[in-house]
């Protein structure tokens, strides 16, 4: 397969330790993504990120990085054109909502406050990253995600899901009860939205098919955006995650890279090119 398109997760896939381009997991100095990096860009290979980040935040690592788009809020809103141009995904949303983002949906209908009232102590706002979102309503804690989907169904909003996207540390600000820790990341969004939904549209607005492009990430999340890639990669920090060995039994064109984060990021880029 020749590559010409590489979507990226970046926390944990493409950078590492405190979002770091230039250690390894085991905080040493690697020039490895970098090396790797430079040959994407220099092969004339477009790199997407895709990430559970703000549009603004992912605009920011664009410059940085020198990418060609990215797909924030995980799959929510795809970008271009230096962010300039975007297209906001609304999955499942009803149709009565039209013309809304689902954050305003949502809030018009209480339904995080109910939510947070249920699960109290259990979750919470995922300060101070929520307050941008316009796809979905970021937040933490530790909840069974099957139960919060049928509280979520019991309550009318069936349209609506929650998503894990992995664990981030305790810190002081958080206010989660102990048996909530450490704290996982979630976005409640409607059904329908995701990574690899977000690259099936993006693909057609380039022109390129599904046998184009590869995708590397670190999380179950990320698994989602196999179906619309001819390769993904999961860094080897990812496939460690307890039951992620079942999940990618499950995605035939799946590889996991020898060594985590950044310095397997940089195996998938050079594989592919």
């Amino acid at each position: 397969m020749a590559t010409r398109i590489v979507y990226t997760d970046l926390d944990g896939t493409m950078v590492g330790p405190r979002g770091s381009f230039w250690h390894t997991a085991g905080r040493d100095l690697t020039a490895s993504p970098a090396i790797a990096l430079l040959e994407l860009h220099q092969a004339g290979v477009p790199l997407v990120l895709v990430s559970g980040r703000t549009h603004d935040q992912l605009v920011e690592a664009a410059r940085i990085f020198a990418t060609d788009g990215s797909i924030a809020e995980l799959g929510s809103l795809v970008s271009w054109a230096g962010g300039r141009e975007t297209h906001l995904l609304t999955g499942e949303l009803p149709a009565e909502h039209t013309g809304r983002t689902p954050m305003e949906v949502m809030s018009s209908l209480g339904v995080v406050e109910e939510l947070l009232a249920a699960c109290s102590g259990r979750l919470e706002w995922h300060e101070p990253w929520h307050a941008t979102h316009s796809g979905d309503a970021l937040l933490r804690g530790l909840v069974d995600v099957a139960a919060v989907d049928a509280w979520l169904a019991g309550r009318g909003w069936d349209w609506l899901t929650l998503k894990d996207n992995g664990q981030v540390p305790a810190t002081s600000r958080m206010t989660l009860v102990p048996e909530a820790l450490p704290p996982r990341v979630y976005h409640l969004m409607p059904r329908g939205i995701g990574k690899g939904a977000a690259i099936t549209w993006d693909l057609a607005r380039r022109g390129l098919t599904v046998a184009d492009a590869v995708a590397i990430g670190d999380s179950a999340s990320d698994l989602e955006m196999a179906p619309s890639v001819g390769r993904l990669w999961v860094t080897a920090n990812g496939a460690a995650v307890p039951g992620m060995t079942d999940l990618l039994a499950a995605v035939p064109n799946a590889s996991v890279t020898d060594a985590p984060m950044g310095e397997g990021w940089a195996q998938a880029v050079l594989t592919s090119l």
